[in-house]
């Protein structure tokens, strides 16, 4: 398949699973292995492109980055606050993400991991949908510092490929009495810096990957991944607050269930 053609299909993939919790690396995976993809030629094109994705939140939440930077610059309580809830959120998964990088790697490289998580975490969803009562939403900024970095540690269980960054923050975010929709926007603003560290270390680690060459990945294929992620996962974004404000996310722990089972089987028979 062309390599373009590639691009666009995998970047429509990232847009549409990115925040919602069904693990958009884990798709990526899954898709990768599907399509006969070669896993190892487009996996820094498929952290790469999670910056399009990352790129909507800053757009579809403008008002609320520049507030907070602003209120930062003028040391106004509520834009600290928001910042100190922001990066104690951020900080387990840089320490922990650094510290098993390479574990992570490998299991990146393994397409039945990805499959089996989509089913625990399928069921772990439909657990904690049935067993709490979500909280009052609020402000991130309101956040209380302990349901932050619970939240954070949450997150880090996303380092398993198939877990789902969003799903873990979001289930996590509930596990702790944290409203819907506060729980969604604490997820989408906590995408920003983890997706940009994890994309900066692997440009830092694997920039010789991007060199040139017959049927190699390079800046083209991943711009236009960028600007496919960026416009699909826009989209994504206000339609999945507005679902998650009036309901809940069973649909998605299904959807995972049901997919993670076909990859199982798939992989098994193939």
């Amino acid at each position: 398949m062309d390599l373009t053609i590639t691009a666009i299909l995998l970047g429509i993939v990232e847009g549409l699973t990115e925040f919602i919790p069904v693990s958009s690396t884990g798709h990526l995976i899954l898709a990768t292995e599907l399509f006969g993809y070669n896993a190892g030629q487009w996996a820094m094109f498929n952290v790469v492109i999670q910056l399009g994705a990352i790129l909507a939140v800053v757009v579809q939440y403008w008002g609320t980055f520049w507030k907070a930077g602003m209120g930062v610059l003028k040391l106004e309580s509520e834009g600290l606050r928001f910042a100190r809830n922001i990066l104690l959120a951020f900080l387990p998964s840089a320490v922990i993400g650094l510290a098993l990088k390479d574990y992570i790697d490998v299991m990146l490289q393994s397409p039945s991991v990805v499959a089996w998580a989509l089913i625990v975490g399928g069921i772990a969803i439909l657990g904690i949908e049935k067993a709490i009562t979500p909280g009052a939403d609020s402000s991130v900024a309101d956040l209380p510092m302990k349901k932050v970095i619970g939240v954070g540690f949450a997150q880090c269980l996303a380092m398993v490929p198939g877990v789902s960054r969003s799903g873990a923050t979001i289930m996590g975010a509930l596990s702790m009495g944290i409203g819907r929709k506060t729980a969604a926007e604490f997820s989408f603003f906590l995408a920003v810096p983890t997706m940009v560290g994890a994309t900066t270390l692997e440009l830092l680690t694997k920039r010789d990957q991007l060199s040139a060459g017959s049927g190699s990945v390079g800046w083209s294929e991943i711009a236009v991944g960028f600007v496919v992620s960026f416009i699909v996962a826009l989209a994504v974004i206000r339609l999945f607050v507005a679902y998650v404000s009036k309901h809940g996310f069973a649909p998605f722990a299904w959807y995972r269930i049901v997919v993670g089972g076909a990859a199982v089987a798939w992989l098994m028979l193939r």
